[in-house]
């Protein structure tokens, strides 16, 4: 069952004593945080502009769990698909085991502030951003976010039978927005993608696309609106250096416009060049929180350490 609940959300006075502060805090292992310095952080919160202190997103002890089917442990391929044909019929069940992505995380985001999460491959960033945008349940704890997240992702759905131009006033309509207001912004956001620098790219199906042509599109569309929360799951990745740039400049638009962004990226340096902060899961929970430069860096070093 999932945690969102209408009646109680991250700025009512039941959840105040769970929201710690993110911003200008030195970054502190999450196993050592206690009421003292959470209240310390507190303190210096109540002199930022308050804006910045109204939470968006409210995590509170979260677990994650999924179920793989037919990926028992310390089997083939091969092993595990005969081993289900020879149980067919004997365990309605079915084969698989369970997988514990996200392990008691908790934190609160606000108002103005970018976030990345970093941590290594299958330590749970991605689960946790499907979480807070509400398409998967929590074993555990619960998530309240202010207005709808918006999830953008490298395999967000856009449709690649159709054109870009198609795909455009999908998306568009997808995330509320009226047909005049894409007809109105509609050229904006095939400038801002760039796909059509070299070519008429955007009357082709995106099947046509490449793979960052294709993520190009995608944040431009998400970007043209502006959002309570944002999203983004590694979409920055692929762009070049010029599109990352305008990239930045528009998520810093967006932190502008009292909005909130979530970054996902194995790139260190773009998380420090676009968060001001940043989370660090490792294996499921989180090992640390903080300015994003202060959590890179450990993070640097304990992958180095491997």
């Amino acid at each position: 069952m999932s945690g969102r609940s209408p009646s109680a959300g991250p700025c009512s006075s039941e959840w105040a004593d769970s929201c710690t502060s993110g911003r200008q805090r030195s970054s502190t292992a999450v196993a050592d945080h206690n009421q003292q310095s959470v209240q310390g952080t507190q303190d210096k919160q109540g002199t930022q502009n308050a804006q910045s202190t109204e939470p968006t997103v409210v995590v509170d002890g979260v677990h994650i769990t999924y179920k793989v089917n037919g990926a028992k442990a310390g089997r083939g391929a091969a092993t595990a698909a005969l081993s289900r044909i020879l149980s067919r019929g004997k365990d309605k069940r079915g084969g698989g085991r369970e997988v514990h992505a996200v392990k008691g995380v908790s934190f609160a985001a606000y108002k103005g502030e970018a976030i990345g999460l970093i941590g290594s491959n299958g330590s749970g960033k991605s689960t946790l951003l499907k979480a807070v945008a509400g398409l998967l349940p929590t074993a555990e704890g619960r998530i309240y976010t202010q207005g709808q997240p918006s999830l953008l992702g490298v395999n967000a759905a856009l449709m690649g039978d159709l054109t870009g131009e198609r795909n455009v006033i999908l998306g568009g309509l997808a995330m509320g927005m009226t047909r005049q207001e894409i007809r109105d912004r509609y050229q904006e956001i095939v400038d801002f993608s760039g796909i059509n620098e070299k070519d008429d790219f955007i009357s082709l199906p995106m099947r046509t696309y490449s793979s960052g042509m294709g993520a190009r599109l995608r944040f431009s569309i998400a970007a043209a609106k502006s959002h309570d929360v944002l999203l983004i799951d590694e979409a920055l990745a692929t762009g070049d250096a010029k599109f990352q740039r305008r990239s930045q400049e528009r998520i810093a638009e967006l932190r502008k416009e009292a909005g909130t962004v979530f970054l996902v990226s194995h790139s260190n340096s773009t998380i420090t060049s676009t968060c001001d902060r940043a989370l660090w899961l490792e294996s499921g929970t989180l090992r640390m929180d903080g300015p994003a430069k202060e959590v890179v860096a450990a993070y640097e070093a304990f992958t180095k350490k491997k």
